[in-house]
């Protein structure tokens, strides 16, 4: 405010500033923070979900469901690229019951 009375000219140059100032602070947050955050938030979420799938399971056998129940509801907090089919499930579970 005390730059109100410079002739235009310099007041040119001081607006020029601020908006160049304002645009680099806009590109930095929309262009490399939030991206960047969202990037660590989905591997974090990522990092979790097998502590989820146990946590689980483990409350639904402890509610009483049967253990195929109970693995079941485990087995559907997964994400859908990473869940095992019923019969992947089943024939894992074959082969650790043989050993």
């Amino acid at each position: 405010m005390e730059s109100v009375g410079l002739p235009p000219a310099e007041l040119g140059r001081l607006i020029a500033a601020a908006l160049v100032g304002t645009f680099l602070g806009i590109l930095l947050s929309y262009g490399f923070v939030a991206p960047l955050a969202a990037k660590l938030e989905q591997r974090g979420n990522e990092a979790t979900k097998m502590l989820q799938t146990i946590k689980v399971t483990l409350l639904a056998s402890l509610n009483g469901y049967a253990p195929a129940l109970a693995v079941e509801f485990g087995r559907k907090v997964l994400f859908s690229a990473e869940r095992p089919s019923f019969a992947e499930l089943e024939e894992h579970v074959k082969q650790a019951k043989a050993r």
